[in-house]
């Protein structure tokens, strides 16, 4: 890749007329999507997003939200008070590139096998391949939060599309504010099964390496009610 100087332009481009190679200008360096990733999850602050990026360095993560910035796909904002700093949040452009992420972590869920001694964990890592697999189980049922606990921690999904909550968040720590209809309880191993497409949601709650908790429409339809 080329370097190029200029307001509003990556630093480097492969300067070819092709939409595949203008999309790898945007978010193609390392971390980027990875960034995004995170903050499908909503606003975060500078310090919440080193956290859950573990290995990334306080300078490679700055030059990666200021190219973001430029690109178009993330900005800054003060959060209102009484809070204090600012946090950083996907623009709508950022958000349209869910998609993206959740065919490639389809694409490489069947490379993960087991965790390495050296790999980092957290929780809300699987929620883009749930959110697909609960959307394919509960198809047509429309937009709704889900409830996931695994041992490493809970997070909350929401079934819509992005633009339909605040921020666009289409995941977030901890249960949905005001509860969900629906709560799963799984583990990595069966995380991992329905990322790699062996085992449907029906399946695993049927077999019971899901748990499925709500009384609700969507709580029935999973367990097969």
């Amino acid at each position: 890749m080329q370097s190029h100087a200029g307001p509003g332009r990556s630093r480097r481009s492969y300067d070819q007329f092709c939409a595949l190679a203008r999309a790898l200008d945007s978010v193609g360096d390392r971390w980027t999507l990875l960034i995004v990733r995170e903050l499908l999850a909503g606003p975060r602050r500078y310090t919440d997003l080193h956290a859950d990026l573990p290995g990334v360095s306080t300078d490679m993560l700055a030059a990666r939200l200021k190219h973001m910035e430029a690109e178009g796909l993330a900005e800054r904002r003060r959060q209102p008070r009484p809070a204090t700093g600012h946090v950083y949040e996907l623009t709508a452009r950022g958000r349209t590139l869910l998609p993206a992420l959740t065919a490639l972590a389809a694409w490489g869920a069947p490379a993960l096998g087991k965790p390495r001694p050296t790999d980092a964990v957290r929780a809300h890592w699987w929620a883009l391949p749930l959110r697909d697999a609960v959307r394919r189980a509960l198809a047509g049922e429309g937009s709704g939060h889900v409830d996931v606990l695994l041992p490493e921690g809970a997070f909350h999904l929401w079934l819509g599309e992005p633009d339909a909550t605040d921020a666009g968040s289409v995941y977030a720590e901890g249960p949905a504010p005001g509860g969900a209809a629906v709560r799963l309880e799984l583990d990595a191993d069966a995380c991992a099964a329905l990322a790699d497409g062996s085992l449907t949601l029906v399946d695993a709650v049927r077999t019971g390496t899901v748990r499925v908790a709500g009384s609700g429409r969507r709580a029935r339809k999973l367990r097969g009610e």
